[in-house]
């Protein structure tokens, strides 16, 4: 059975939905950009089998397919992934399958998110009566699971059953800036960053992160439902609302081509919608396991922060060393384009994990409706 490695590993910078650099961009116009960086790049006259990109809340089309055509690439076909927030690594993990499985050779996979510019949808609740603007709910709504509002259903609900404070939140938003901020200036992302030319200028560095942050002004942050006695969500532990595109190359070991890392294993599970922020437990401990391999001897993990208590329950749940975990920040700080998140968690471990020596690592996420993915990724020491 081939393998399947990551050959390249791209993304644009992360914008901040709205306000931001890309609030003008289109995920068209991301997802061409990140398409047409990443073929400039390969070196191998192999076909491109397949484009996977994760997308949602654009309109239902296929944008995968409009970027191979408007990145020259007519004889590609595309295909939209929607696994919420965990879209873009489903199709990584689905570009493996088909490598894997001997069906393909060489898959483009990633994500791509545009809040600023999505469109809004309509839904007929009567006759002559519409619910405008209307969001598909990820779950049947409950009053302990509210499906339009996730602060309460991952955030809330994974810090009260995890025990999590509001300053233990606040405390992990405020170093999730901090990592994230570090990785800039010390030109952590150079390699996977591909800079994007928009109305307002070349955009070229995260602009989510705040280096002013400190744990007073988090501290002093309202939270977002005040009448729940205890409630400690904030906008500040929260992931942001962002704009973004990642791509990875995955390929067949038989290609012989240059391998950034090799795709070992990957789990999704579903748990109850109000547990949908401890589903990262169940799905980092499924992939391991399909990997054979022990939690201890995972070099670093990266565990989406939809909102910080997240990670922190994961971290606590599984006996995980903090300092192994999100190294480079996550949603709190680089912010979440949903439907890209996935691709740009992996993109950004495999070129973290190959400045330290090579290893294994363990990318993972929350997922809307209670859901959870992971994906076991090892890049060989040199």
């Amino acid at each position: 059975m081939p393998e399947a490695v990551i050959v390249s590993a791209l993304r644009t910078p992360i914008g901040t939905a709205v306000k931001g650099t890309l609030r003008e961009t289109t995920a068209f116009d991301l997802a061409h950009h990140v398409v047409e960086a990443t073929t400039k790049q390969l070196e191998t006259d192999a076909p491109i089998d397949d484009l996977i990109l994760g997308e949602g809340r654009y309109g239902g089309g296929v944008i995968a397919r409009h970027a191979a055509i408007t990145a020259g690439l007519t004889g590609v076909p595309g295909l939209a992934h929607n696994r919420h927030c965990a879209a873009g690594m489903a199709a990584v993990q689905t570009a493996a399958a088909g490598i894997r499985a001997g069906m393909d050779r060489l898959v483009l996979a990633g994500g791509v998110n545009a809040d600023s510019t999505a469109p809004k949808a309509r839904f007929r609740v009567g006759p002559d009566e519409w619910a405008d603007p209307w969001t598909s709910p990820s779950h049947p709504d409950r009053p302990d699971a509210p499906n339009l509002d996730m602060s309460i259903t991952v955030g809330w609900n994974a810090a009260v059953k995890s025990g999590i404070s509001r300053e233990e939140l606040d405390a992990w938003a405020l170093r999730s800036h901090r990592n994230a901020i570090a990785a800039i200036d010390e030109g952590r992302f150079d390699d996977e960053v591909v800079p994007i030319d928009t109305p307002f200028g070349q955009f070229a560095v995260d602009e989510h992160p705040r280096r002013t942050t400190t744990l007073e002004k988090l501290a002093a942050l309202k939270v977002l439902h005040p009448e729940i006695d205890g409630f400690s969500i904030t906008a500040g532990n929260a992931a942001g609302a962002n704009d973004g595109a990642a791509l990875l190359t995955v390929a067949s070991d038989e290609l012989g081509l240059p391998a950034l890392a090799t795709i070992r294993s990957w789990a999704s599970v579903g748990v109850d919608p109000a547990d949908t922020g401890l589903a990262p437990i169940e799905a980092i401990t499924k992939a391991a396991r399909k990997a054979g391999i022990s939690l201890a001897d995972v070099k670093l993990f990266e565990i989406n922060e939809a909102f910080a208590s997240v990670p922190v329950a994961a971290v606590r749940a599984l006996d995980l060393d903090p300092d192994l975990v999100n190294v480079n920040g996550s949603g709190c700080s680089l912010g979440h384009p949903v439907a890209a998140t996935g691709a740009r968690m992996i993109v950004t471990t495999v070129h973290e994990l190959r400045r330290r020596g090579g290893g294994l690592a363990i990318v993972a996420m929350c997922a809307g409706g209670g859901m959870g993915s992971a994906t076991v990724l090892e890049v060989a020491a040199p």
